[in-house]
């Protein structure tokens, strides 16, 4: 038997809200339905902004550092920023140097002295309002490194049309559905909702576990000698 020789499966939004009201015992009868069915599927976007760290949305940015200037914007799609360096270059190379900085939270920052004092740069404060700002501590006077590179974890796109595909890669698809259909069911059918509960957070994790890098790890044994009086 011949297989397709094609890997690119996807659904729009259309018809991962059919399936989700197929799960519920449910048709999609009218405008209205596909609505709400919409704002649900965005919500449930919003909650998986809660659930960790999700590759497929991590990007890499590059601002160029200017003397003086301590605090600057992220991307409007920005949740959150996950490392940062500054280098001497845009782009790496074989004379590039970067130097990492070390992230800190609000109560380290504030307690920092001589904020304005210039300098290079050691560590990062991410001020995480609506659009989160990054600012740098020494600020930075833009000698040597003149470029500020970091990876901001963004946002989930929205919905959108109804011929859209959703902003989530393949190994997410069963999950997403299962989760539409519970939170369509707290809606239109409460009784199942305990069963598609479980139905979704089972696959949720699954996708979750997947949704990781596989690097290396070394594990060294803790020696212990006694000593004998």
């Amino acid at each position: 038997m011949a297989t397709s020789g094609t890997t690119a499966f996807d659904l729009s939004i259309d018809d991962i809200i059919e399936e989700a009201y197929e799960r519920c015992g449910l048709q999609t009868n009218s405008g209205y339905d596909l609505k709400k069915a919409r704002t649900s599927l965005n919500i449930l976007f919003s909650e998986w902004g809660n659930r960790g760290v999700h590759l497929w949305k991590v990007e890499k940015q590059t601002q160029l550092l200017t003397s003086g200037t301590a605090t600057y914007n992220t991307p409007t799609s920005t949740n959150d920023v996950l490392e940062a360096y500054i280098s001497t270059a845009i782009s790496p190379g074989s004379s590039v140097n970067d130097i990492s900085l070390s992230k800190i939270d609000r109560s380290t920052y504030a307690a920092l002295p001589n904020k304005g004092s210039t300098g290079q740069p050691s560590q990062y404060f991410v001020d995480r309002q609506t659009t989160p700002t990054i600012t740098l501590y020494l600020t930075p006077d833009a000698t040597t490194y003149t470029y500020l590179h970091y990876y901001t974890l963004n946002r989930i796109e929205d919905a959108g049309a109804y011929g859209n595909t959703a902003d989530v890669p393949f190994r997410f698809l069963p999950c997403m559905i299962s989760g539409l259909a519970f939170y369509l069911s707290l809606k239109y059918s409460p009784d199942k909702t305990q069963a598609l509960k479980l139905y979704y957070e089972d696959e949720l994790k699954r996708a979750l576990d997947e949704d990781g890098q596989r690097t290396s790890v070394f594990i060294s044994p803790a020696n212990y000698y006694p000593t004998r009086n």
